[in-house]
């Protein structure tokens, strides 16, 4: 039996085709996929800007949501039917970062839509290493398909929202309102904190209703000014830098108050070097973090935020398109209509 699946053939060539549809092994189980959502990553790697990891013929896609459909020999307590996702890291568990629990940064890491075959396709194989591994979460509280996709980048965002550890009350601002952005703003909101954001005016009211106390459409020194107002000449307990824009490498350390965090959460262009005045962080005690990727719990967490609704932010996803018609899917994302994409199978999407 074969299936529709976008394969990446080579650099700059993403193409839907006809593949043979997996079946599963021993140990192994295949999901029906119900919606992939579509990251600047992939975007990244159709145009070999991001190669590292990433196998040529794979297919695309690491923010997907889908149902059990079959299940290998030897597979226990995992139901056909059963709505569910997967963290997108196996690692080796056995070099340094594993065994320091950072299984996500892996010195031998493989990665589902970069190694692994992904999400943009009707099936997706969910191999015995990751199955032994525990990567596949079956969800117990279901919900929207579109929603359960983003489980992977809210991962991702817990991971680096876990290093600056924001409080209750404490001061937020997170620089850049893209869909990275808006999940901080949502995550920082669920936290109890107060948030001022900044991003291109198209975005201010999405990071209004995610949870943002304040949105502007401020850059360099007027913003630095903008919340130096707002917290009483203090600035930040927390930054968070959502945009890889190497102008505000050092802006997010003048903008942190004493004793504050700033975590440099979004990938800057490979090579990039940037200045960075080394005082603010010796004489502030700054703590500087990034944060990559995410560990199997930061998944399963993920996804019961989403499914009980503590985190509500199924509404970033504004555009979907059928399988049929991933290239018009990807150009809305190379041309940042809406917030979030997601591709659905042609049969999921027709009922």
């Amino acid at each position: 039996m074969t299936m529709n699946a976008a394969v990446l053939e080579d650099v700059g060539r993403l193409r839907l085709r006809r593949v043979r549809r997996p079946e599963p092994g021993p140990g192994e189980v295949v999901l029906k996929i119900e919606a992939n959502t579509i990251c600047g990553t992939d975007l990244r790697i159709v145009s070999g800007a991001k190669t590292a990891g990433v196998r040529p013929g794979v297919i695309l896609g690491h923010e997907f949501a889908g149902r059990v459909a079959a299940v290998g020999d030897g597979v226990a307590g995992v139901p056909v039917g059963a709505q569910a996702t997967c963290s997108i890291v196996v690692g080796c568990l056995r070099c340094a970062a594993c065994q320091s629990g950072r299984e996500h940064l892996c010195e031998n890491l493989i990665l589902f839509g970069y190694e692994l075959d992904g999400g943009l396709a009707e099936y997706l194989l969910v191999p015995r290493v990751a199955m032994e591994h525990g990567n596949l979460v079956v969800v117990e509280r279901e919900l929207p398909a579109t929603t359960l996709a983003l489980a992977e980048p809210v991962s991702c965002c817990l991971n680096g929202a876990r290093q600056v550890a924001v409080a209750p009350g404490e001061t937020v601002v997170v620089l850049g309102a893209g869909p990275i952005g808006l999940l901080h703003i949502a995550l920082a909101r669920l936290a109890g904190a107060t948030i001022f954001a900044t991003g291109r005016p198209g975005r201010l009211e999405a990071a209004l209703s995610l949870g943002a106390t304040e949105a502007f459409d401020l850059t360099g020194d007027a913003l630095t000014r903008e919340i130096m107002q707002r917290t009483g000449g203090r600035g930040a307990d927390v930054v968070i830098v959502a945009v890889g824009d190497l102008s505000l490498v050092n802006q997010a350390l003048e903008l942190a108050a004493f004793g504050g965090r700033v975590n440099y959460f979004a990938g800057f262009p490979k090579g990039s070097a940037a200045t960075m005045d080394p005082n603010l962080i010796h004489y502030r005690e700054l703590l500087v973090s990034g944060g990559s990727n995410a560990r199997r719990a930061d998944v399963a967490r993920a996804v019961g935020l989403l499914s009980s609704g503590a985190l509500d932010v199924g509404s970033m996803v504004t555009h979907q398109f059928p399988l049929s018609e991933l290239d018009e899917a990807m150009a809305a994302v190379r041309q940042r209509r809406g917030l979030k994409v997601a591709v659905v199978p042609d049969e999921v999407m027709a009922g």
